[in-house]
């Protein structure tokens, strides 16, 4: 069996489809004594919806799975080298770009009579930017056979903010002539001020820091519930072909055993027959030996 053949096919199935038509190809397999077949295939597992949206797309828009695949390696690069014009370039690209391809996707998917929800289209947009966010899920979503959202690196290409101008020193005061009389020399109240600026400064990129990490953590929290419940839903349309799959089996075993019984009875039933018939034979063996003996008597 072309096992590469049947996982692509099972790949671009509907999802609702998946697990009885990989099923089907087990059955197959095993059938064929393929038992490398049967452990590859036996071991798929249904996407999710919205990891069934993705792999649509990337069958179906080529172009538009080169410009996400680039668009990665700009803003990786960025990271890499942390220069900040280049990170909020990408960065700028990379929300726009995700929320068009994302619409994108749901073409596709709506053609092939798949409804996608907007928390599914929600997932498609982490999907993509996982994709972005690193070089392995780029390559394995690239496949089209992924089977659920990759996590999302918490922080992956915020906007660095831009760097704010340093506040001017306050003049220094010029020096009295010499023939002023000499005066007391001033508070430091500007130094204080400037200090105060600065800590208040702090404090607010310190907030700024906090809230932006609460709000990272919030959406990874938010992302991991919706794969939590796709997955919970992929897992229960699983448990519900696999419990028609036992329905099935126990009906065709039961069929079996009744028509083992028929066939036995059966049996029993011609093998009383044989013995009756080779009775009968033995019988009328015995009444022709005898009608032959009387008549050869009679002859004498």
């Amino acid at each position: 069996m072309d096992v590469e053949r049947v996982i692509e096919e099972l790949y671009g199935l509907l999802p609702e489809e998946f697990t009885a038509a990989r099923d089907a190809y087990v059955a197959e397999a095993r059938k064929a004594g393929d038992t490398d077949a049967v452990k590859a295939i036996s071991g798929l597992r249904r996407p999710t919806t919205a990891a069934w949206v993705s792999n649509l797309f990337v069958r179906a828009r080529p172009a538009d799975v080169d410009r996400l695949l680039a668009l990665g390696e700009t803003l990786r690069e960025a990271h890499r080298t942390l220069d900040p014009v280049k990170m909020r370039e990408a960065s700028g690209q990379r929300h726009k770009v995700v929320a068009a391809l994302a619409r994108e996707a749901a073409g596709p998917a709506r053609d092939a009579g798949q409804p996608v929800s907007d928390a599914v289209l929600h997932d498609v947009e982490q999907i993509f930017h996982a994709v972005l966010a690193g070089p392995d899920v780029a390559e394995q979503w690239a496949t089209g056979r992924l089977v659920k959202a990759p996590e999302v690196p918490v922080g992956f290409g915020e906007v660095i903010p831009e760097v704010a101008a340093p506040r001017p020193e306050p003049s220094k005061p010029s020096k009295s002539p010499k023939t002023a009389k000499p005066s007391k020399s001033p508070k430091p109240t500007a130094k204080r001020a400037s200090k105060a600026e600065a800590e208040r400064r702090e404090r607010r990129e310190r907030d700024r820091t906090d809230a932006e990490a609460a709000a990272a953590e919030t959406r990874a929290r938010d992302e991991a519930l919706h794969r939590a419940e796709e997955e919970r839903k992929a897992a229960q349309a699983d448990v519900a072909a696999a419990d028609e799959s036992v329905t099935e089996l126990e009906r065709q075993l039961k069929e079996a055993k009744q028509e083992k019984r028929a066939a036995q009875d059966a049996a029993t039933e011609a093998e009383k027959a044989v013995k009756e018939a080779g009775r009968a034979a033995r019988d009328a063996h015995r009444a022709a030996d005898r009608a032959r003996n009387k008549v050869e008597r009679s002859a004498d």
